[in-house]
């Protein structure tokens, strides 16, 4: 009895460094909301999107068009539910080529060092300093526009970032005496990046993924605003604003609430990450 009452006071203080506040708790709780409709919007939509079910374009909000309609008649909620589809697909899978390559690159350049470091890290430097909107604009100019070329454009655009954070994080970590004991007993590159240099970066590159995810999101709302990202009769939020932007100067909902939906998304991963939990956020300190 004496060791329990003990261990409970010690096991809640280990387990309060992983905690999220209710800051945190919000920000995920918005992120699921999103991903969810993503997955069930076409079951849950009231109208087909592409439909136009009212013969006053820019609708006001009514019983039966919830956040009203689009500027040909089209049921803006339902478009925004499928709209979620493609800003968090695209930009989830974009984010996840772009911070995969890019971590481990920045490992592997990290533990190898010498030529290999060098030319790679002028390449991507070298291809880092090409505005993201401009690459875009040139890529879709040159192969078109369709949801794979945007995945690898926006993948391609954020890949170098993420290899700099990387690589900054593991070259640190190299340096350490406990890598130095392990190459001392011969360890290879492979063991080197998977259990010395990974396990001590995940944290920040983890932080590091939710704020590029957000820089994915606005980019391609950017594109898609310009006309070059998803492709009508399908879009994206930001597409959404942009096939509604006359309406603007009526304070039309299907401006408004296609740049909440955005700016929600976007607000909560950031929440999310800035109060990642201590121990996860420092776990390389």
């Amino acid at each position: 009895m004496h060791d329990s009452d003990h261990s409970t006071p010690r096991r809640q203080r280990l387990l309060s460094g992983y905690a999220f506040n209710t800051t945190g708790k919000i920000g995920l709780s918005v992120i699921l909301f999103w991903a969810v409709i993503a997955i069930i919007a076409p079951l849950i939509t009231p109208y087909p999107p592409g439909k136009m079910v009212d013969w006053d374009y820019f609708g006001p909000v009514s019983a039966d068009y919830w956040m009203g309609t689009d500027y040909l008649g089209r049921d803006i909620f339902s478009r925004i539910l499928m709209g979620a589809r493609y800003t968090v697909g695209i930009s989830l899978a974009g984010v996840t080529l772009a911070c995969t390559g890019g971590i481990v690159f920045g490992m592997i350049a990290a533990v190898m060092g010498g030529w290999f470091d060098t030319l790679l890290s002028r390449f991507l430097d070298a291809f880092n300093g090409i505005p993201s909107l401009l690459f875009g604009l040139v890529v879709v100019a040159a192969v078109g526009s369709s949801i794979p070329v945007l995945i690898l454009t926006l993948a391609a655009i954020y890949m170098p970032g993420s290899y700099r954070f990387a690589r900054a994080l593991a070259v640190n970590i190299d340096t350490m005496d406990f890598v130095t004991v392990a190459r001392a007993r011969g360890e290879k590159t492979g063991y080197l990046i998977r259990t010395e240099i990974l396990p001590n970066i995940l944290g920040p590159v983890l932080a590091d993924l939710g704020l590029r995810f957000v820089f994915i999101v606005l980019v391609l709302s950017g594109l898609s605003f310009l006309g070059i990202g998803v492709q009508p009769p399908n879009a994206d939020w930001g597409g959404l604003v942009r096939e509604n932007i006359e309406g603007l100067s009526l304070g039309a909902p299907a401006v408004i609430f296609p740049c909440i939906a955005i700016a929600s998304l976007t607000i909560s991963v950031n929440m999310f990450i800035d109060n990642l939990p201590r121990k996860i956020r420092d776990r390389s300190a």
